[in-house]
């Protein structure tokens, strides 16, 4: 399968904001996010990537077709909250390079491009002069109702990757999980790694 990447930054993104947001309004869906998703709200969470000078999105292309997407940026350039969580540690919030997310439609996976994310993702942090990369993941307990039988969470690709979960790096962020009629708090963990 022939797959595209290709690279965005600053209004670059803008003409692919709604094929982001789409991606990951159906990614999301899937556990362990249970994400209900809108577009409006999308393209408000997605305005970060547009405005940093430093940021990155990769798309995924079969043909023209937006099969996937992945977001970095310098975690300066992120949510507060993202922020607030590296308040205390001896690294600064200022030196780390954020990896937002990546979503990729159930048919493309397996086949080496979460790992090209990760590599242009890498690449991106290290030309902008980051040492340091991070990622946070959601933690859902063992025995959540909506957990299929077969999930396997992404923790040894992502230590095949180099990072690790810092366990005093967490925050908790609000969504709307699908059938719930108001938003929640979702505790959350960050991924952490040395580039160099």
């Amino acid at each position: 399968m022939d797959i595209e990447l290709r690279t965005l930054t600053g209004t670059g993104i803008k003409p692919w904001l709604t094929a982001i947001a789409r991606l990951r309004i159906q990614v999301f869906r899937e556990f362990p996010y249970l994400y209900a998703g809108d577009e409006e709200y999308e393209q408000q969470y997605l305005q970060p990537y547009v405005r940093s000078a430093r940021g990155v999105v990769v798309v995924a292309l079969d043909r023209d077709r937006a099969v996937g997407a992945t977001t970095a940026l310098p975690l300066a350039d992120a949510d507060g909250e993202f922020q607030e969580a590296f308040r205390d540690h001896p690294i600064p919030a200022t030196q780390w390079y954020y990896f937002g997310e990546s979503v990729l439609l159930r048919d493309y996976r397996g086949l080496g491009i979460g790992h090209r994310f990760f590599d242009i993702r890498e690449a991106a942090a290290l030309a902008h002069g980051y040492e340091h990369a991070t990622f946070c993941a959601v933690v859902r307990p063992p025995d959540h109702p909506m957990r299929p039988p077969d999930y396997r969470t992404h923790d040894a690709f992502w230590h095949k990757r180099g990072f690790h979960p810092d366990p005093s790096l967490t925050c908790e962020y609000p969504w709307l999980d699908i059938g719930d009629s108001e938003e929640t708090r979702k505790a959350m963990i960050f991924w952490v790694k040395t580039l160099s």
